[in-house]
């Protein structure tokens, strides 16, 4: 089945340009050094899935004239990957069901609690988001296609990235445990953590992601939650052919 995978975000927590930042790149007019926080969108069979609900998902979706989202899956509970989800708002009020959300059973009670106005709460005005949560311990089918939870290990803690037909997405991640390997096998796409070329506590690095590359061999591979240490045109002429920056707005095509 045919799939198109945009870059809703490609940036750090912090985003780029970074507030109060006077850096080279925080400066650059170069619109693929403008990074919002890293989430991206999956559309097959007439279906939008979205990975991560950021802070900037309100700007992404009016960038990209998203028009509806028929489900959310979560990596994990940070803020930089969960903030935006009130701003489905607009996107669950006109549909015969809510918007499913799934992520795994902690991200999920995280969710729960962070936004108890939507999950628990009466509210006789109206106005909330139309959700529910679905706690997750393996594979999501969904609308014909199969999103696989793929372990990556954040600083120290256990969180998921996904595999789904071709294409891998692993963001946020400072390690790939042995056996998460086995699920990354005969990949069109692969995306990576790659932060910085300084080594991080909770993330990947360039030549970290790059030995990643170099052992799971993809046919592409893309680095994504970046900072403002790396320049995208500087960082693209130092990296292997098939394999990029990825940026904002950034769509490939895929089967799934």
């Amino acid at each position: 089945m045919n799939a198109t995978l945009t870059v809703l975000g490609s940036g750090t927590s912090m985003g780029v340009p970074t507030i109060g930042c006077d850096c080279a790149v925080c400066h650059s007019s170069d619109p693929h050094d403008r990074r919002t926080r890293p989430s991206i969108l999956v559309e097959f069979n007439d279906k939008n899935v979205l990975i991560d609900t950021t802070p900037d998902f309100r700007e992404q979706a009016i960038r990209e004239r998203i028009h509806k989202i028929d489900a959310v899956l979560y990596t994990h509970a940070h803020a930089d990957h969960v903030l935006g989800l009130d701003d489905l708002r607009p996107l669950s009020f006109h549909r015969p069901h809510k918007i499913p959300l799934y992520a795994q059973p902690e991200a999920a009670a995280f969710l729960r609690t962070m936004f108890s106005y939507i999950f628990d709460a009466e509210y006789k005005y109206g106005g909330l988001a139309q959700v529910e949560l679905h706690p997750i311990d393996g594979q999501v089918a969904l609308f014909g296609a199969c999103f696989e939870p793929v372990q990556v290990i954040h600083g120290d803690t256990p969180i998921i990235g996904y595999r789904f037909g071709s294409v891998a997405y692993l963001t946020d991640f400072s390690e790939i445990p042995e056996q998460s390997f086995a699920q990354l096998k005969d990949l069109d796409i692969l995306f990576l953590d790659a932060l910085r070329r300084k080594p991080h506590p909770t993330h990947s690095t360039i030549d970290n992601s790059l030995r990643i590359v170099e052992r799971v061999k993809p046919q592409r591979a893309f680095f994504t939650h970046i900072c403002h240490d790396l320049p995208h045109a500087a960082t693209n002429e130092t990296l292997p052919p098939n394999v990029r920056l990825s940026y904002d707005g950034m769509k490939l095509d895929f089967e799934i």
